[in-house]
């Protein structure tokens, strides 16, 4: 067992996720119009009510339902897969895992479908700088069980940019993890949805503020 583990999310956490679907917006405007570009993102939405994340490719597959001759998808999907992950990164995202991984394992706990995400983690550097340690879940927040038995710690600490998954997870393990909370994304800036729910055990205005904490203030805000 280790003596603290971990737990980084991925998409507007460690990487731009926001900046990513900026690009898409962009690119799927010039290759299909605005009219179509309009509704693959009605599409995207309907499809993350359903399946609690986001699903690019899963949403290009419905847009396709209703677009079967558009001889743009091509261009589409090659542009999704090919997608330069790694120059998304936040700034120091990569010095971050390298700090905490003096003091314990570090593991990408992240949401998402079981072929774009794990391209995106893979294409990012993130595979590679976790040592392969990666958990993709529907809902990670119900897989604590899973999460524990693959990687059994004394104590948790878990970085993720929504404050209802910090929470969640706060309800379950209690003084076993420390929640750091970075204001990255539209999520994080959601006044609405934060006001929901409990502060975060440690607030953070960018991923690389991190490196500002020892081990024993990160292990100890429960004390």
């Amino acid at each position: 067992m280790e003596k603290v583990v971990f737990l980084f999310d991925v998409d507007n956490t460690l990487l731009d996720n926001d900046r990513v679907s900026k690009d898409l917006r962009g690119f799927l405007e010039k290759e299909v119009g605005e009219k179509r570009n309009g509704r693959y993102w009605e599409i995207f939405e309907e499809l993350r009510n359903e399946l609690g994340y986001a699903d690019y490719l899963g949403a290009l597959q419905r847009y396709r339902i209703e677009n079967p001759y558009d001889s743009h998808l091509l261009a589409v999907s090659t542009y999704l897969v090919n997608y330069p992950f790694a120059n998304r990164l936040f700034p120091n995202s990569l010095d971050v895992l390298d700090y905490c991984r003096q003091f314990g394992k570090v593991v990408i706990l992240t949401d998402g479908d079981v072929v774009f995400q794990p391209r995106k983690v893979e294409r990012s550097g993130l595979l590679e700088a976790v040592e392969k340690n990666v958990l993709i879940y529907i809902h990670k927040e119900q897989e604590l069980h899973d999460v524990e038995r693959r990687y059994p710690a004394e104590h948790y600490v878990l970085v993720d940019d929504k404050i209802r998954i910090l929470s969640s997870i706060k309800e379950v393990w209690g003084a076993k993890v420390t929640t750091v909370f970075p204001r990255q994304g539209h999520y994080a800036f959601d006044e609405k949805e934060i006001s929901k729910y409990p502060a975060a055990d440690i607030t953070i205005e960018r991923i690389g503020d991190l490196m500002n904490f020892s081990m024993e203030q990160l292990i100890n805000q429960n004390d």
